[in-house]
């Protein structure tokens, strides 16, 4: 492990994890709660982005413009997201800052007021934000992919939750969320940039120690089903989603899943992109992802075309899959795995990158990853490696989700039998 990078662990279970980077002016730091939607009931669905949204709007020492004032008067920066398993709250500053933003941060997660007037204003601003999300195909498509992949799951709900939750959301429920979730157990602390660990760790120590400390039962395990979900609207184009059951963070070919995504429709000389854009126009935009998750994973192709193009389009995505696990070239191999490393290396740059990865490396692996190691990982899968997971992730129950004028595309009957032929 690198000396720049230390670890901390407080006897209430707090993980302080900071990076040194003497080179940097600025400071990154925040609280990552391994806490997110898919520790959600179908009751209280859309509560951890709700709690998210409400961190800013006050605490007993602070007034909601106080929060924003007192970052912006030093030109810092704050900010919060939502995942499934994750919600994060964090600052960057100038390095000489550093304690107002932990003071901040610390402030929020242990003493936020939720007063009922600006749960009111918020609940309007997300109900906003969800209608935005419905009006706009090529993000809720992605939504929709989830919940058919795990039905009637906290994995498979969405993140925003529905306007009817969220109208109806009380400040008992977000209150006694945060008490029960948001613990010692449930946070790491992360820091990156021109500071000091024992720094740090102090000022945590100061200003977290109102944090609760109990332990909380994991969430349900997502168990992936897959099936199709195909909504017709008055579009110009037709949103897909295409995908499969994948692997976890934890699962030996997590990297050879990383490569096959890069090489398949991760960029301009990606296979689908070549293939389906380049030599056919059949699409503006089109790419793979792979999305791991704690305990599971999803692997998707997005695209979107014109209504005559809908027929033509998803057979030739599915030729590419098959066409795949035939063979790859060396070159299309190494460009993949450079793309990866380059994509983690120059992410190293960034104190707020790094600040993230350290969080999550200790969420994940309750570890830091050196560098070499995950780059030695990379430059470890060998085409037989891709070609393997390539037919076992291809060879899984489909998902498939389209919005749009979809009347042109094929039943996922004949989508099933193009992949097994």
């Amino acid at each position: 492990m690198p000396d720049t990078i230390e670890v901390t662990r407080l006897d209430n279970g707090l993980t302080i994890i900071t990076e040194r980077m003497d080179r940097v002016e600025t400071v990154s730091f925040g609280a990552y709660v391994s806490i997110g939607t898919r520790d959600e009931t179908a009751a209280n669905n859309g509560v951890s982005h709700f709690l998210e949204h409400m961190a800013f709007k006050g605490t007993e020492r602070r007034s909601a413009a106080q929060i924003a004032e007192d970052i912006e008067n030093v030109g810092g920066y704050i900010n919060a997201y939502t995942a499934r398993e994750t919600t994060a709250y964090y600052v960057k500053l100038l390095k000489n800052d550093l304690a107002l933003g932990v003071d901040i941060i610390g402030d929020i997660l242990t003493h936020s007021t939720f007063l009922d007037a600006e749960i009111e204003r918020e609940r309007g601003v997300i109900l906003q934000e969800i209608g935005q999300a419905n009006d706009t195909p090529d993000d809720i498509i992605f939504d929709q992919f989830q919940e058919r992949a795990f039905p009637e799951q906290p994995m498979g709900r969405p993140t925003l939750g529905s306007e009817e939750l969220v109208s109806t959301m009380t400040r008992d429920t977000l209150m006694s969320y945060m008490r029960e979730h948001y613990t010692t157990h449930n946070i790491t602390i992360a820091a990156a940039g021109n500071l000091h660990h024992q720094d740090v760790v102090d000022l945590v120590k100061e200003h977290f120690r109102d944090l609760p400390s109990h332990q909380t039962p994991r969430p349900r395990g997502a168990a992936y089903e897959g099936g199709e979900l195909r909504t017709t609207r008055e579009l110009d184009q037709a949103h897909l989603v295409m995908g499969f059951p994948s692997v976890s963070y934890m699962h030996p070919d997590h990297y050879a899943v990383m490569i096959l995504s890069t090489l398949l429709g991760g960029g301009m000389s990606s296979r689908l992109f070549q293939e389906i854009r380049e030599r056919r126009g059949l699409v503006y935009s089109v790419y793979s992802f792979a999305s791991p998750f704690s305990d599971s994973g999803l692997f998707g192709l997005y695209a979107g075309t014109g209504e005559e193009q809908a027929a033509e389009l998803v057979p030739v995505m599915i030729d590419e899959l098959k066409r795949l696990q035939d063979g790859l070239s060396e070159a299309e191999l190494s460009r993949a795995r450079a793309q990866l490393k380059s994509s983690l290396l120059m992410s190293l740059e960034s104190t707020g990158s790094r600040c993230e990865q350290l969080a999550r490396q200790i969420q994940v692996h309750n570890r830091p990853i050196p560098t070499a190691e995950t780059v030695g990982k990379i430059d470890a899968v060998t085409e037989d490696d891709i070609l393997r997971v390539a037919r076992t992730i291809f060879s899984g129950t489909p998902t498939f989700t389209a919005i749009g004028p979809v009347g042109n595309m094929p039943s996922l009957e004949d989508i099933t039998a193009r992949l097994a032929a």
